[in-house]
């Protein structure tokens, strides 16, 4: 049974395991704790049989007018069951108060965004790979 919750007591690098899989350069899961530390809200789902996190979504937000959503993901073994949805319509219902929130995906996966009622738009980014596992 997966176990939905915004609180990070507890949470351990073993317990994350397993993410950003396919990326070239991944955060290790004691970078991954320090992104959801510093995420202004996250959503875990935790597995109550292994106790480990099988997904998870955070936010960034200005607190006044804007969020973004920078990450959300789903082990390879847990997709596919709603894990993903369930974590973004929890996070979307405590971002409701702002009157933008963003996210950047890949066009391929818009239409997953769109059935959460999100729109496309435009955007512009910037990506230094050579950072991306969150190292100095």
């Amino acid at each position: 049974m997966i176990e939905y919750t915004q609180r990070l007591d507890g949470i351990t690098p073993a317990m994350l395991e397993g993410f950003f899989e396919g990326w070239p350069n991944p955060p290790s899961p004691d970078t991954h704790l320090r992104i959801l530390e510093g995420s202004t809200h996250v959503v875990l789902a935790v597995d109550r049989a292994s106790s480990n996190v099988v997904g998870f979504v955070t936010a960034i937000t200005d607190g006044v007018l804007t969020a973004h959503i920078p990450l959300l993901e789903v082990l390879p073994a847990h997709q596919r069951r709603g894990i993903g949805a369930e974590l973004l319509r929890q996070l979307l219902e405590h971002l409701r108060k702002y009157y933008a929130v963003d996210l950047i995906c890949d066009p391929s996966i818009q239409p997953y965004y769109q059935r959460m009622g999100m729109q496309p738009a435009r955007g512009m980014m910037i990506r230094n790979y050579a950072r991306q596992a969150g190292r100095a």
